[in-house]
């Protein structure tokens, strides 16, 4: 008799859980946002930008929300060969109310937010940046997804200061570009804001893998109180700069460019990256994160310059899905574990 009671118990909380993909902000209920990347903010911010379509997956038990995930889709395109597609795109798992089984919610927006994707034609998604490495590892599987190895790097900021993890060489590096008259500082009007982003826009129209927003999404970061926006200068121009984001005890790096080889003796990627450093170690963060450090090839320059600031380099998955189903399976069988 206790067991057929507590089957029935369970079964009914299980039928007050429901889940909705919210395409407009005006449909956004009130809901408790820590991070940054499934915030009602960044939804309105990715509303305004043109090329990104935000979807919240909200799961409720009764009235209250219990789970919420933001995705969005991108229109992108390339020249070589010239095509348009779209990209789902998610960073992280979402945010769970204490005491919920984060998996089994997690399950319930995964399937509703691969459902939503698949009727908008989209050619396929990408979740990033999963607090665990295994974090829903066969619940991604059920949903068709396959994982590729990819690295991480963040940067303690609570046991040291950040100047003592840096090498005697890049300690010199650092005083010889100061010396020189570079200068790292927060865009603050339009003027700045409008060579910041003419900077980014050049550095990234040759990248064929990175995407870049378009100007809208960096004008709203501009103003938001989550955000902040770095220029690199020397005497007067813009030679570097990046894109921060920040979460209730973290900072993260976003987007960083630099004009490298026509001032590469003054190494503006070098500078930039110090100052969002130290910015995030005044703040009082715990840690800050650099958003993309590439595959794990055994040599990739780019992970090699962050490792440089004193980071930790660590192994995690990607997860992608493809809409077409033997190019998903092929992609997948290539980068099989």
């Amino acid at each position: 008799m206790a067991l057929c009671t507590n089957s029935f118990i369970f079964a009914f909380v299980n039928e007050q859980l429901s889940t909705e993909v919210i395409e407009q902000s005006g449909g956004l209920p009130a809901m408790d946002c820590q991070l940054f990347y499934h915030s009602t903010e960044y939804f309105k911010i990715l509303e305004k930008t043109r090329g990104e379509t935000p979807f919240m997956v909200v799961v409720r038990r009764g009235p209250r929300v219990v789970a919420h995930l933001l995705a969005s889709l991108r229109r992108r395109g390339s020249l070589i060969p010239p095509y348009l597609f779209t990209q789902g795109r998610v960073y992280s798992e979402g945010e769970y109310a204490a005491g919920e089984d984060r998996e089994h919610l997690f399950n319930l927006m995964l399937d509703a937010i691969t459902r939503k994707f698949q009727r908008k034609m989209c050619m396929y998604i990408e979740f990033s940046n999963l607090t665990q490495k295994m974090f829903g590892y066969r619940l991604f599987r059920q949903n068709g997804y396959f994982p590729v190895h990819w690295m991480e790097v963040h940067n303690s900021l609570h046991s040291k200061p950040p100047r003592e993890r840096l090498s005697e060489k890049m300690l010199e590096r650092i005083k010889a570009i100061g010396e020189a008259g570079v200068e790292v500082h927060e865009v603050e009007d339009f003027s700045e804001f409008r060579d910041f982003h003419r900077m980014l826009r050049q550095f990234f129209s040759l990248k064929v893998r990175r995407y870049l927003p378009s100007e809208r999404l960096f004008a709203e970061l501009l103003a938001s109180r989550h955000a902040r926006l770095f220029r690199t200068t020397h005497r007067g121009r813009t030679i570097g700069g990046c894109a921060c984001v920040y979460d209730k005890e973290d900072a993260y790096l976003w987007y960083l460019a630099s004009k490298r080889k026509s001032h590469s003796r003054l190494h503006p990627d070098t500078a930039t990256v110090w100052a969002a450093i130290e910015q995030a170690y005044q703040s009082h963060y715990r840690h800050i994160r650099f958003m993309d450090a590439g595959l794990p090839f055994s040599h990739n320059p780019y992970r090699d310059f962050i490792l440089s600031f004193g980071g930790k380099e660590v192994s995690t998955y990607r997860w992608f899905r493809f809409s077409i189903s033997w190019l998903n399976k092929f992609i997948g069988w290539f980068y099989r574990e």
